[in-house]
């Protein structure tokens, strides 16, 4: 499935972008990083928070410096595909985020979501701060407390090789300029549907 992905982002027919401001950028903002499979899924959810002021899709967590795609993809490089996550905190709370992010991929697998296989996909947070380590650690306790298995990897965001890196241009904002392609089509989309979902009904979150 990864070698099916590369084919398609390569072959699709579009113009790259930046990664996208969703709103204006407020006086304070604060950041964090997550992997929960496919990040052009992963952005294009994190975009639609009331709160979140820019997404940016990336790989962070691994050994390689400056990674590229096609190296994430061969799953050589020990990162995670992940979006960074940057937010305005008098609008949307970092427990909001967590919870959202608990529920829109599944924790339960280890270094899997749906068709997608390799330590690349794995569950993980990045936090950039003292505060949301313990927020994130705290949030998985009460989800195992309640009987939910997770494999989530936790802890704070590497500096060096293992820091976030932004992914090429070509695959910012990639679901939105390319619907019709069709992992988007099918996967993105269906996961997309869910987390709508999640948004409009009260009490779905952890």
């Amino acid at each position: 499935m990864p070698l099916i992905r590369l084919i398609l982002a390569v072959l699709a027919l579009a113009v790259p972008a930046a990664a996208v401001e969703v709103g204006a950028r407020p006086a304070t903002t604060a950041t964090i990083v997550f992997g929960g499979g496919c990040f052009w899924f992963m952005q294009t959810a994190f975009q639609e928070v009331p709160g979140v002021v820019q997404a940016t899709v990336g790989y962070a967590g691994g050994t390689t410096d400056r990674p590229t795609y096609e190296q994430v993809c061969e799953g050589v490089t020990g990162h995670a595909e992940v979006v960074e996550v940057v937010y305005d905190p008098a609008a949307v709370g970092v427990d909001r985020l967590l919870g959202l992010f608990f529920r829109m991929h599944d924790p339960s697998t280890k270094d899997r979501q749906g068709p997608d296989v390799g330590t690349q996909y794995r569950s993980a947070i990045f936090p950039t701060d003292p505060a949301q380590l313990a927020a994130a650690q705290a949030m998985a306790a009460r989800l195992e407390a309640a009987g939910q298995r997770i494999t989530t990897e936790m802890r704070m965001l590497p500096a060096g090789p293992g820091r976030f890196h932004a992914a090429e241009a070509e695959h910012q904002d990639y679901y939105r300029r390319n619907p019709g392609q069709p992992y988007c089509a099918t996967v993105v989309r269906s996961k997309l549907v869910h987390f709508r979902r999640l948004l409009a009904t009260p009490g779905m979150l952890p």
